[in-house]
């Protein structure tokens, strides 16, 4: 990466910059890193690029990190061109536009390999010449939102989550240059990302800021326009978690760059656990399809994945294949985990159970009590089918027990030892005035060492030649695998053990220094132009917060900008949501469904907080909108 400011570029064509962060030919598996350690395993457990929040503007507020932490997450995936993508995906200020620039150029300087951003004020900054990817929050939904990103200079968009494989091949025919990332695993916004103000409006938090306190989450009553209730209280915009992983082949075929694990708030087990499932699954299909992983090594994660063992709120493939049957669960927006059996007997702090699961001390069992709310113990102990429990309260005879906390599998994930090595082969060979020994990795990188002067042969050729092959195989706690050493000499030398241990260590050191040099590094930045913008109007869900968004959005034929949301906007009669999933489909209440009695609209949802929220039915478009009254 080239160091000092962007010099300035006068209208160009991205066609003509420098490549993006992948080859055509590459495929990157890429991991959340809410801090450093899950990182660490996430690129141990095979990940080719993590992404990662500093201390300031990022989208998840209670997952930033320092500069050190994020310079320590770097250097530990360069080691194996891996890479580190920083998130700067909030909307800013006027005030914090000069922090966040600055913020960007200490990023820049620590190798940051990509910025992910959502204010378009930051592209009428000065930013250090950092590949851009246009964050989720952009609302990256449509081809002609994509062609527009691509020719104002981003190198990959992050895909809208409810995108259908159809919509997906139609904005890679539509913007063919830029790298698309696409969410494969993890928890689904219910509205599409970006332009959802329902936090801010209800409770002041912004999600545009990082501060979403998750109001689709909550519990809610629906009614209709004759006071009807139809449903709840229950959770009823609380979505199920999306997995990908049968859907990866459809995928790499509609364009597919870089495949996305959801979870920055997610603990170290969830990182580990995913990212090893999704290498497993990912690496056969590359290898068939004649691409290969963007990083280097082998993972050896140390534990077996497992997807349903850590956090998910039950599955769905959401709309990759068209509308979904039923793609939230209201009962809850907890964890459920898998059934463990029913019970037979209930008292005090023991419960007898007819389960074929072993349950182990420290495991979580769950239930749903009278009420139909969610509650949760603790085993103490296990003897035989009765079971020692923190608390049996609101257990009764015949409920249904599940287990939502695998104590045993999640303690094995904690404690594996999770490595990635790279492969190299060593060659010993005769060189003029002495010995070299060449180092070469899987890359195609070449490093070595010599030792001067002729070392004399050996007595016994056989058994020096197995100590020389014992003796350089060993890699110790490098970050690699020998997987070959060939003996290019002729006599066969004797060579002391510590002098073996010496020129192994020195050309893998050397090794690692040309891997750090020939690592493949993208530049980018902003291109400066007059594209049109495909929109001429935004409302407040255009998200322009600032004053260089508005200049942006403007030199882009933008005509009629209104301020964003957080701009201090009264909501009250506003759109705050806007999603895909459709309440009356997932109750069988949609006239397509055949309902014997349909509800007299307008429908409206009431939280527990008392506020409510009427809804709107685009059937033409399939969407429904959520306006807060």
């Amino acid at each position: 990466m080239s160091d000092g400011p962007l010099p300035a570029r006068a209208a160009a064509s991205p066609r003509s910059r420098d490549p993006g962060l992948l080859a055509p030919s590459t495929i990157e598996l890429l991991a959340p890193a809410g801090d450093r350690e899950r990182g660490r395993a996430a690129i141990r457990c095979g990940a080719d690029a993590v992404y990662v929040g500093a201390a300031r503007f990022g989208a998840r507020e209670a997952a930033g990190n320092s500069l050190d932490d994020v310079a320590a997450l770097v250097a530990e995936a360069h080691q194996y061109w891996a890479r580190v993508y920083v998130t700067i995906n909030t909307l800013l200020f006027d005030h914090e536009l000069a922090a966040a620039e600055r913020l960007a150029w200490q990023l820049h300087e620590i190798g940051a390999d990509a910025l992910i951003i959502q204010d378009t004020g930051l592209l009428e900054c000065d930013l250090p010449p950092l590949p851009l990817i246009a964050s989720t929050q952009m609302h990256n939904s449509t081809p002609d939102r994509v062609a527009f990103l691509e020719q104002v200079g981003f190198h990959r968009a992050i895909l809208a989550r409810e995108l259908t494989l159809d919509e997906i091949r139609a904005i890679r025919r539509a913007a063919p240059l830029i790298e698309l990332e696409c969410f494969i695993h993890g928890a689904l916004c219910v509205c599409y990302s970006g332009q959802c103000t329902l936090s801010y409006a209800v409770g002041g938090r912004s999600g545009n800021r990082g501060q979403c306190a998750q109001p689709c989450r909550k519990s809610y009553i629906l009614e209709d326009a004759r006071g009807r209730r139809l449903a709840g209280p229950s959770h009823l915009l609380s979505l199920r978690d999306l997995n990908l992983s049968q859907n990866l082949p459809e995928l790499l075929d509609a364009g597919v760059t870089s495949f996305k694990i959801e979870g920055r708030l997610k603990d170290l087990p969830y990182v580990a656990n995913t990212v090893a499932h999704y290498r497993a699954t990912l690496d056969p299909l590359l290898a068939q399809k004649g691409l290969r992983r963007s990083s280097s090594g082998i993972s050896s994660p140390g534990f077996a994945p497992d997807l349903d063992k850590t956090f998910n709120r039950g599955y769905t493939t959401y709309f990759l294949h068209g509308r979904p049957d039923a793609p939230a669960f209201p009962p809850t927006p907890k964890m459920v985990g898998e059934e463990v059996g029913r019970v037979v007997k209930a008292d005090g702090r023991e419960i007898r159970l007819a389960t074929p699961l072993a349950l182990h001390p420290g495991d979580g069992l769950c239930f749903f009590d009278a009420h139909g709310e969610l509650r949760g113990t603790l085993v103490n102990a296990v003897r035989g089918a009765t079971i020692a429990v923190q608390s049996a309260k609101g257990m009764r005879a015949g409920m249904t027990l599940y287990r939502n906390h695998d104590h045993a599998v999640l303690t094995r994930i904690k404690n594996a030892r999770m490595e990635r090595r790279i492969a190299v082969t060593l060659t010993l060979r005769t060189a003029t005035g002495g010995l070299t020994l060449l180092a070469r990795d899987v890359d195609g990188v070449e490093a070595g060492c010599g030792v001067p002067g002729s070392p004399e042969a050996a007595r016994d050729p056989a058994a020096a030649h197995d100590t020389i092959q014992r003796q350089l195989r060993k890699m110790g706690n490098s970050i690699y695998a020998c997987s070959d050493v060939s003996l290019e000499v002729s006599p066969v030398p004797f060579l002391p053990i510590s002098m073996l241990n010496a020129l192994r260590r020195d050309a893998l050191d050397s090794l690692t220094v040309a891997r750090a040099a020939q690592r493949p590094r993208a530049a980018g930045g902003v291109v400066r132009n007059a594209t049109p913008s495909p929109e001429r109007e935004l409302t407040y869900l255009g998200n322009v917060l600032n004053q260089k968004a508005e200049a942006f959005y403007r030199r882009h034929g933008v005509t009629r900008i209104e301020p964003a949301a957080e701009s201090g906007l009264d909501l009250r009669g506003c759109r705050v949501m806007t999603t895909r999933y459709c309440l009356k489909h997932q109750l069988g209440l949609c006239p397509d469904c055949g309902p014997a009695d349909s509800p007299v609209e307008p429908l409206t949802l009431t939280d527990e907080d008392g506020n409510r929220l009427r809804l709107h039915f685009d059937c033409a478009r399939c969407e429904m909108d959520l306006y807060l009254e």
